[in-house]
């Protein structure tokens, strides 16, 4: 009896769901296309860190003022009263991931503005160390002083400076200044910010007149 010769191989398409179930999809794709890799993620959580980091150093009042969820100060308030390196880090850690649910722009502007007062503070303080130098140096700059400054005590400085000087004299480079060198000090930081209160009216006058 002769064998029937073997059927040709099929020719149709594969039709098994199973293997069509494992091909994604167009939308599917681009989905995986959207999600930010490994880098970016642990880049953005550096980032959110680094905010709560600056955010843990605002005054109570500029905290207050943002409205911050209290999951998110009461890990603040943790985060400071932290002492240990690897607690804070950890803590720090879920500052961060706290900082997720908050809109962060509030936050970058409160920090800038507390950046931009702090760098005003110093600068004032470099101005009244300048002064006091100057006051120390010359006669002649008391005359400018007090031309500026008329509303000092002029004898309470004459008085100062005379002690200043007389201390400087018997002073060595490492020891401390002496007491009249510091309430100086905190003169003419008095007459500098008076007169810059003084100007502030007239400022805001002018602006209103544009």
């Amino acid at each position: 009896m002769r064998r029937a010769p073997p059927s040709p191989p099929s020719l149709a398409p594969n039709l098994d769901p199973d293997l069509d179930s494992e091909l994604p999809d167009e939308a599917q794709a681009e989905e995986e296309d959207d999600r930010p890799s490994k880098s970016e993620m642990k880049r953005q959580s550096h980032v959110l860190q680094q905010l709560g980091l600056q955010l843990s150093e605002l005054s109570g009042a500029r905290l207050e003022a943002l409205e911050l969820p209290e999951s998110l100060t009461d890990a603040l308030d943790a985060y400071r009263k932290t002492r240990s390196f690897e607690g804070r880090r950890r803590q720090l850690q879920y500052v961060g991931k706290l900082m997720r649910q908050v809109d962060p722009e509030p936050i970058r502007e409160a920090i800038a503005a507390s950046k931009l007062g702090s760098a005003k503070e110093t600068l004032a303080l470099h101005h009244a160390e300048r002064w006091r130098e100057e006051l120390l140096a010359s006669d002649d700059a008391v005359t400018r002083w007090m031309n500026a400054h008329p509303e000092t005590d002029a004898q309470q400085l004459r008085n100062l400076l005379r002690s200043a000087r007389k201390d400087l004299l018997n002073t060595t480079p490492d020891q401390r200044h002496g007491r009249p060198y510091r309430e100086m000090f905190q003169l003419i930081k008095s007459g500098l910010a008076a007169a810059q209160a003084a100007e502030m009216p007239a400022e805001e006058d002018a602006g209103d007149d544009e």
